[in-house]
């Protein structure tokens, strides 16, 4: 990998470590209140909704300034964030609530951005399976280490303690922000006063061979996804809410996903699209056993969707950098505009449907389970097709 993509490495390192952090322990001190559904799935969708608006926003930055800019953004908003959780504490929850996703959804949001953005346009062809498999491996590490050493901390020093923490990571950003490469749409559009830059329009994002096909696979991921990332928690908290416990647990989970990283590297007959078949119908398995509610299922379910989340996570992601690797840099940050707000959206929709739920039980959830399961096996099928057309646009 180049020098550049070696520095995007070590950023999305740090910011993972806080997105790892934040995606338990932030979701677990919300659930410990009342055990409720709807303040989980409210404190997501208001971190999504707000993690679309500085996505786009910090794109829109970036045909004016380099990725410094809204990477420093993203360490103030998790800076704002962590504070928020240390200083406030307001008599409506549910505003609370509400007003604590703003900055950790900008925080996402602008760092996203900029890392993808940078991916798009400093990435060249095998790079993208060589950076998001050394990146899957870090992240397998840290999702040992974190949430273990957060367990510990807030053992021992409480939430307080924890957000502290947090905060130094936020600063390490920050600072790290000054020496990024100075990647920017600006510089690679080539004409500063280029009438284009700054536009994302949905046709310069999806006007290629294959294109409504990868669409459809953004529109059922987001439901998919986010599914995955609100009950994979709340299962393990059903069966526990001992912090060491819940590290040990995410621990199991990440040897599953390892198990599926030595698998993919170990056979190499094998395409990436069955990969993606592979892992997709294990995911289709694990959500269906947690119906069963019994809490060895859930537990065996995780296992199954930890496994399975390897390869979609690897595959997925390559698969779409690649489709637009060929764009000019204004139709790749559409694109990218594009799938994140989609993303936000089906995100959003799933998320809605969940606010109701009292219980992980009934027909309620049964359905939510129903329509996740539909769009499991419907990606790799779309995925298949989008890069089968765009195969044939390349010859």
């Amino acid at each position: 990998m180049s020098k550049d993509m070696r520095k995007l490495l070590i950023m999305n390192t740090i910011s993972s470590i806080v997105a790892i952090y934040n995606g338990i322990f932030i979701n677990l001190y919300i659930w410990e209140h009342e055990h409720s559904i709807t303040e989980v799935s409210l404190y997501n969708m208001s971190m999504f909704v707000f993690w679309g608006i500085s996505f786009l926003t910090a794109t829109k930055l970036l045909s004016r300034f380099s990725i410094r800019l809204p990477l420093a953004v993203s360490a103030i908003c998790g800076a704002a964030a962590f504070a928020y959780l240390m200083a406030f504490e307001l008599d409506n929850r549910m505003l609370w609530i509400a007003l604590l996703g703003l900055p950790v959804g900008g925080m996402f949001g602008f760092s996203s951005a900029s890392q993808n953005v940078s991916l798009t346009l400093r990435g060249r062809g095998a790079e993208f399976s060589a950076y998001f498999s050394v990146m899957m491996i870090i992240s397998q590490v840290l999702a040992m280490a974190v949430p273990f050493a957060a367990a510990q901390v807030i053992n021992g020093f409480g939430y307080a303690g924890s957000f502290g923490l947090m905060l130094s990571f936020v600063a390490l950003m920050l600072g790290f922000s000054a020496f990024m490469p100075r990647i920017t749409l600006a510089g690679a559009t080539g004409e500063p006063r280029d009438p284009e830059r700054g536009k994302f329009r949905f046709r310069a994002a999806f006007g290629y061979p294959g294109s409504k096909w990868i669409l459809l696979s953004i529109l059922v991921s987001g439901i998919f996804l986010q599914f995955q990332n609100l009950f994979t928690l709340l299962f393990t908290f059903t069966v526990t809410q001992d912090k060491l416990l819940i590290a040990l647990l995410n621990m199991l989970y990440t040897c599953c996903s390892l198990l599926g990283l030595l698998l993919y590297r170990k056979v190499k007959s094998v395409d990436e699209t069955k990969w993606l078949w592979f892992g997709m119908s294990l995911m289709a398995v694990g959500f269906v056993i947690v119906l069963f509610r019994e809490p060895a299922a859930l537990i065996l379910s995780n296992v199954l969707t930890s496994f399975g989340m390897f390869f979609f996570s690897t595959v997925w992601n390559a698969q779409q950098f690649r489709f637009i690797q060929h764009a000019e840099p204004n139709g790749r940050a559409s694109f990218l505009v594009w799938r994140e707000c989609t993303l936000v959206v089906t995100r959003c929709v799933l998320l809605g449907l969940t606010l109701p739920l009292k219980n992980m039980g009934g027909a309620g959830f049964a359905f939510v389970v129903s329509v996740t399961i539909v769009c499991v096996m419907l990606i790799p099928l779309f995925q298949q097709r989008a890069m089968r057309a765009a195969g044939k646009r390349r010859l």
